[in-house]
């Protein structure tokens, strides 16, 4: 049924008792949220605009991955970087759990109801009430409860973690308000963002979970409100979901066109090389590749010639994902930005996307490159100098003034130039050659490690380590398996890793900032600030985001941060394609539209006489 007429149903009593008897002009029930403005989409709506509203069910399908996986609660900070694939996934959905309401990828950040049909919100958003929809339930037939939704921030905050765990450090307190209403009021730490944060926290049922063993790894399959169940799971190798026949949400506005297959299988792998292998061999229906060396290699094989397989491109508008270098800041010898700026310097990029990209590759240096948020490219505004006027220091003047990256963007090879311009910021920041190594004031020479976990970023590593060595920099490379990369992110164990963990491109950069860059964040084990980034800048800038209340105050915090990430030189971006090429086998078959924010395998589906 649609939303229009489930709102119908929705008490009534417990949002007036909630408002003291009567609703104020601006705490109506919404049937979405956006971060700024109005979603985009009416209280009628059927479904969203990039489905296929009648996609064929039945089917399935198999995905792969590469590495391993010991544990199935992606909650909790044991294995977290281990977690089997698919019950909670921004890739191949969250096929077990769910949040009270979800994102459309058609928006830059819009919420709509799933298992909230409404929210209810006053203007300064300083709480928000959850009125859940009567036929939400866990995959075991139990209902979904306000009981769950408080028990959920329970376990995250005794034993979840991070963002999980520091969510209650917002919320003055969660109240059941009614048989299927839950109220959230937020303290005076919360900004506008975060109750859109709680809107899409994944909910867990208080029946299926104890409290004393929340924060242990689990293969016993867990218990969502999601449209599949986990059928069966082969430690480190495979895990299957079914369908669940009987899902609450199958009518859901939001759900419609989404949940396709019956069958779901997600294989694992040591290496991209065997991947590739069985997806020539038929046992992975999808094959995705940002190289384009490895694109025209993998789709070289008599199925693709037949036409069995086929390779498509598709375009998103959203900034592109921040891979690089990053520095461990934490480790002395990379806690001086003048460091970090001159070693960037050498990354060489002309050369790399001459001789291994082929060409097809633009220099990343913003971070949120090609959109409307990014600094790069363009001088501070009034508003971002009056945001960025007690931390002068921390921003570069060539960033400022816009002028920063165009040496780096134009393509050209890293020469005689930049390597003295490199150099002599080494010098300035207290290092001298003593023979053909570079040394500190102290005599100690200026080495490190890069971690890899292929061997793309082994090859991208070893251009770097040439450039490096020619001003005496001693630099050495480890490739390590999935597995343990994972140990060594989570515990801070490097000093440089190609990564980009946790950096998705997005139009609506929020809370996630915190984890990625904030200072508590560096402090923490297992969060995605695998820098180490801790400076107070940082924090305002971030504060000041989170707490704009139109467009125009966001855009300058966000390109206030941009300037500070990147005259903090904390990563060496290093190259983005902003197409996606996707190949598949030919029973598989998607949405004609693709989505603001890139195709989305949920909504694929089987072509039902390939079943």
């Amino acid at each position: 049924m649609v939303l229009s007429r489930l709102l119908s149903r929705i008490a009534l009593p417990a949002v007036l008792l909630a408002t003291g008897g009567a609703l104020a002009a601006d705490e109506k029930p919404m049937h979405g949220i956006a971060m700024h403005g109005e979603p985009a989409l009416p209280a009628d709506f059927m479904h969203f605009p990039y489905v296929n509203p009648d996609a064929p069910k039945g089917g399935a399908v198999t995905y792969c991955v590469v590495g391993t996986f010991d544990n199935l609660n992606p909650f909790i900070l044991k294995s977290m970087r281990t977690t089997a694939r698919g019950v909670v996934d921004t890739i191949f959905g969250n096929l077990v759990f769910e949040p009270l309401m979800t994102r459309s990828a058609d928006e830059p950040f819009s919420l709509y109801g799933l298992i909230a049909e409404s929210v209810v919100m006053d203007e300064e958003r300083s709480y928000a009430e959850f009125n859940l929809n009567p036929d939400a339930r866990w995959s075991d037939g139990e209902p979904v409860t306000p009981e769950d939704v408080i028990f959920t921030y329970e376990a995250y905050t005794q034993k979840g973690r991070p963002p999980y765990s520091s969510r209650m450090a917002k919320i003055e307190k969660i109240e059941k308000t009614g048989e299927h209403s839950v109220r959230f009021t937020f303290n005076d730490q919360a900004d506008r963002e975060f109750p859109l944060i709680v809107a899409l926290t994944p909910i867990v049922p208080r029946h299926a979970f104890a409290m004393d063993t929340f924060d242990q790894t689990t293969l016993k399959p867990v218990i969502g409100s999601g449209a599949y169940r986990i059928a069966k799971v082969d430690p480190g190798t495979r895990i299957v979901f079914e369908r669940n026949k009987d899902y609450w949400g199958e009518d859901v506005p939001s759900k419609r066109g989404y949940d396709n297959f019956d069958r779901i299988t997600i294989e694992y792998f040591l290496n991209v090389n065997s991947l590739v292998e069985a997806f020539k061999k038929g046992i992975c229906s999808v094959y995705s590749e940002s190289d384009p060396v490895r694109r025209q290699r993998g789709i070289d094989f008599p199925a693709a010639r037949n036409g069995d397989v086929l390779a498509e491109t598709f375009v998103n508008g959203v900034p592109p994902a921040v891979s690089g270098f990053f520095f461990n800041t934490r480790r002395e010898k990379f806690a001086d930005p003048r460091v970090r700026r001159a070693l960037s310097k050498l990354y060489d990029f002309g050369w790399i996307n001459t001789n291994i990209l082929k060409g097809e590759y633009e220099r990343t240096l913003s971070y949120w490159q090609g959109s409307y948020l990014s600094a790069l490219g363009r001088p501070a505004s009034a508003e971002e100098r009056t945001l960025l006027a007690p931390y002068a220091d921390r921003v570069t003047l060539d960033v400022m003034d816009g002028t920063y990256g165009k040496d780096e963007a134009s393509g050209a090879e890293v020469g005689r130039e930049q390597m003295r311009a490199a150099f002599d910021m080494l010098k300035e920041a207290g290092y001298r050659l003593e023979g053909r190594q570079l040394v500190d004031a102290d005599g100690r020479p200026l080495t490190f490690e890069i971690l890899v976990t292929s061997d793309e970023g082994a090859r991208l590593a070893a251009v770097y380590q040439r450039a490096l060595g020619k001003i005496g920099v001693e630099v050495s490379i480890r490739l390590l398996d999935d597995s343990q990369a994972q140990q060594r992110k989570q515990t801070y164990d490097f000093d440089v890793i190609i990564a980009a963990a946790g950096f998705s491109g997005s139009l609506s950069p929020g809370i996630e900032q915190i984890t990625r860059w904030g200072s508590e964040a560096a402090r923490t084990e297992g969060t995605f600030n695998l820098s180490g980034a801790a400076d107070p800048a940082i924090d305002a800038m971030i504060e000041a985001m989170l707490g704009a209340r139109d467009l125009e105050d966001y855009t300058a915090a966000v390109r206030a941060l941009d300037r500070l990430l990147m005259s903090g030189a904390y990563v060496v971006p290093m190259q983005h394609n902003n197409d996606e090429w996707v190949a598949y086998w030919s029973y598989l078959d998607h949405p004609q539209t693709t989505p603001l924010y890139g195709y989305k395998l949920q909504t694929w589906w089987r072509k039902p006489d390939t079943n």
